[in-house]
């Protein structure tokens, strides 16, 4: 591929794939070498395994350089402890970390939250345009509110967080959290076994004041009242054996001394409720296990039968808790312009209503176009799915 050459790609082939920028050493002390990659270069002190970058001089490492600080990116070589400069056409070779690197794949795809903002005002606000004037904070707020909105129900854009369950039974929530997508736990295969939410089941009382032998409500010193923790039902729900409530497995059957050839006809397992168990719950036949939130603590709690299994929560963001997640992508990047103008043209008072409809009616377009755009359907793969379903079942 060619090298950039004034386009929207700003690192070469080494630099993106590579992780790697080459200098020319110049043989002169303080001379400045500034790295272009898409990411900024992070540096506490020289060697220290907190930067995501490392720098070599004929393929040794060096360790005697700094950050200039009023240069970003760039780095210059200090004579430390009888270190030398980097000799006249030396190899200098910057090259980020793992992590580093594999953060930058796959970028191309995103604008930035900031160049959206500095397009809109440069194409929609001036005079004689949509907008003769607005202030960069109300398109700020704008933008970043059509980011969260997006985010819920357009983006789509489903973090997920591995962990294993402790003997407390919970998980806390993600930081980054506003609701969940599915929890599953992982089995030896690697594959994901669905973790049904425990609605119907069980409750996290929000509170369980003490009670005294007369039923009264107990009070402390302060005359605020004495609270369970954790409350009753939670340790009920802990301490629940799930076969109680999804009945007996097959497998735990057989390890009971039942006979596999007698299970439908004579045993205690189907013998004494045989077709008692048509039109059962599914959520209830089943041994993936349950989940619930306790809102008020923060966490995920879970049935017994996970404890110490490995799980998966996948969630969705607002698009808005880390500077990786205001990156745009490029194919909601019209639909962005149409809410913001939508939105500082509503909320503006004697604006002509025609106006203000037009533009709703522009934001829901581009809204629909854009979701289109990211359900990703590709003709090769419907066709193979609807070939599936032409098969008879025998």
């Amino acid at each position: 591929m060619p090298n950039p050459n004034g386009g929207l790609i700003t690192e070469t082939n080494a630099q993106y794939y590579a992780g790697q920028q080459s200098f020319k050493g110049t043989g002169v002390a303080d001379s400045l070498f500034t790295c272009t990659f898409n990411t900024d270069l992070v540096l506490t002190v020289a060697g220290v395994s907190n930067t995501n970058f490392s720098v070599t001089v004929d393929g040794v490492i060096a360790t005697n350089y700094t950050f200039t600080p009023d240069t970003k990116n760039a780095i210059k070589f200090n004579i430390i402890g009888g270190a030398v400069i980097p000799p006249l056409n030396s190899d200098i070779v910057v090259s980020l970390i793992v992590t580093a690197k594999e953060s930058n794949y796959g970028g191309y795809q995103y604008t930035s939250l900031n160049d959206v903002i500095n397009n809109f005002m440069v194409a929609y606000v001036g005079a004689g345009k949509l907008i003769p004037s607005a202030k960069r904070t109300d398109i700020i707020f704008h933008a970043k509110r059509g980011m969260q909105e997006f985010s819920y129900d357009t983006l789509k854009t489903i973090k997920s967080q591995e962990l294993t369950i402790s003997p407390s039974l919970t998980a806390v929530i993600p930081q980054d959290y506003v609701n969940y997508v599915r929890l599953s736990w992982i089995d030896g295969l690697g594959v994901k076994r669905i973790i049904y939410p425990n609605t119907n089941l069980t409750i996290n009382p929000a509170q369980a004041p003490e009670q005294d032998s007369t039923g009264q409500i107990v009070q402390d010193n302060l005359g605020e009242n004495v609270d369970t923790d954790p409350p009753q039902t939670v340790e009920r729900w802990r301490a629940a054996d799930d076969k109680n409530i999804t009945g007996l497995y097959l497998a735990d059957a057989v390890n009971q001394g039942y006979n596999v050839d007698d299970m439908y006809v004579n045993s205690l397992y189907w013998g004494g409720a045989y077709g008692q168990r048509y039109g059962a719950d599914p959520v209830l036949t089943q041994n993936n296990g349950w989940f619930g939130i306790d809102e008020v603590r923060g966490v995920f709690t879970f049935s017994s039968n996970l404890k110490g299994k490995l799980i998966v929560i996948e969630y969705i963001s607002d698009g808005l808790a880390y500077d990786l997640d205001t990156r745009v992508p490029k194919m909601i990047e019209d639909a962005m312009y149409a809410h913001i103008s939508h939105a500082i043209i509503a909320s503006r008072i004697n604006q002509p209503e025609y106006i203000v409809n037009r533009l709703k009616r522009e934001r829901s377009a581009k809204l629909r176009n854009a979701k289109i755009r990211l359900s990703n359907i590709k003709l090769g793969e419907l066709t193979q799915l609807m070939r599936g379903k032409s098969k008879w079942i025998k």
